[in-house]
């Protein structure tokens, strides 16, 4: 089974760009199922509408996760109930969360599992994601043991030490929310591809997606900032793809994906 993984889609540039380069990606790679991060793909930078959710379904996103964002648009709530292909962190804490914290979807003859993670250093103080991660694979493994898990945190050594902790129970731990590409895609072991931040989806001229001057306004008299979605042109596209064994569920292979000013898409 290949994966294709797309980092957190920041704004309209986030949205064009997947509408532009994922029906690229998706004939060129051939993924046989495509995951993409749209906790920041409003126009604002924050949560997720119904519109875009359908755009990036119609983009070829097959599973889309969020964040510590899931719940900034409030529209989220009249339809995350209605659909098992928008998965929000699972360690959400209260019995009565709405949405789902993964979902699976049939891959030929196989079943991938999708599960959504929120970190706890420097986030809001979440449940423990190891004990959900514990709990939400020991059941999963018992159907499948093709696991995909996208940890949404602040810190990379959170992000590292979750993938070691699942090093063999899942197949993937690909870190998202920090917006800058990492460049340590690796497989742990030949058991667990990993990767610390996918990187973003959007504008690649502000700062992580936000317009520059309001950013550096902030970092220069601590004041609070509104920021806002940078707009302009170029684009960058982040994430990556993986292969996994669907006997085994271990990776045998992980790849940076990197469209931008410097990296055209030229196939």
């Amino acid at each position: 089974m290949r994966i294709l993984f797309i980092g957190d889609v920041v704004g309209d540039r986030g949205v064009q760009m997947i509408q532009t380069y994922l029906p690229q990606l998706k004939r060129d790679l051939k993924p046989q199922a495509t995951i993409v991060n749209g906790e920041n793909s409003t126009p604002v930078g924050r949560g997720i509408s119904q519109k875009i959710y359908k755009q990036l379904l119609a983009s070829g996103a097959d599973v889309v996760t969020m964040g510590n964002h899931t719940w900034d648009n409030k529209e989220i709530y009249d339809f995350i109930d209605d659909t098992t292909k928008l998965v929000r962190p699972a360690n959400f804490p209260g019995k009565d969360v709405p949405g789902r914290g993964w979902t699976k979807l049939k891959v030929n003859q196989a079943t991938l599992a999708v599960i959504n993670l929120q970190g706890r250093v420097f986030l809001p103080p979440l449940d423990d994601p190891f004990a959900a991660a514990d709990k939400l694979v020991t059941e999963i493994r018992k159907e499948t043991p093709v696991i995909f898990v996208d940890f949404h945190g602040e810190v990379t050594s959170e992000k590292r030490a979750i993938a070691l902790y699942l090093k063999g129970r899942v197949s993937a731990v690909v870190g998202t929310h920090t917006h800058v590409q990492t460049s340590d895609a690796h497989v742990i072991d030949h058991q667990t591809a990993f990767m610390t931040d996918a990187g973003m989806t959007g504008p690649a001229a502000g700062v992580l997606g936000m317009q520059p001057a309001s950013v550096i306004a902030r970092f220069l008299n601590q004041r609070p900032a509104r920021y806002e979605v940078e707009t302009s042109e170029p684009g960058i596209m982040s994430g990556c793809v993986i292969d996994v064994n669907d006997e085994t569920g271990h990776a045998t292979k992980i790849k940076p994906v990197l469209i931008d000013h410097d990296h055209p898409y030229d196939r």
